[in-house]
């Protein structure tokens, strides 16, 4: 390949380029892509942004959402309050702690043994609903508030 370059710059197909002639040029060769690249990352941030701003959770309805944390099964596993069950291994949801991006993301893709619920199964909207009817639950009362624990 070399040897090719060579015989067109004799010929004078192609210009020989001395990059040590003119060592500028050589460092041009490098920045313009990485201008180019940076460039291109600078201007897809805010569209990252736009869309994380978009995925804010869905006006959730708590009635609808103890229906249906009823009747999907929820319940079965995390308790009727969300208080979590040592019997199935069902973790503690209720009040949730996590925020709605974080509950939608362990539903759809649970890491212990509860099977994943995609879209088609639990849509976001009633998603949004049972995480609005987590959150209406109260806090349960620290330990020093229950004067029984006080004794």
């Amino acid at each position: 390949m070399i040897r090719w370059a060579e015989r067109q710059a004799e010929e004078g197909v192609v210009q020989r380029m001395d990059w040590n002639a003119n060592p500028g040029r050589r460092m041009n060769r490098f920045i313009v892509p990485f201008l180019l690249a940076s460039a291109a990352l600078l201007l897809g941030i805010p569209d990252a942004r736009a869309q994380q701003s978009s995925d804010a959770p869905p006006a959730g309805n708590a009635q609808n959402g103890k229906k249906l944390f009823m009747s999907d099964g929820c319940y079965e596993c995390h308790g009727r309050q969300g208080q979590g069950a040592a019997q199935t291994g069902g973790a503690r949801i209720g009040p949730p702690q996590l925020s709605f991006e974080g509950f939608q993301s362990y539903v759809r893709n649970p890491k212990a043994n509860m099977p994943p619920y995609t879209n088609k199964a639990i849509p976001d909207q009633d998603l949004g609903d049972i995480y609005a009817y987590l959150k209406s639950i109260p806090m349960p009362p620290k330990g020093k508030d229950i004067p029984l624990l006080n004794k």
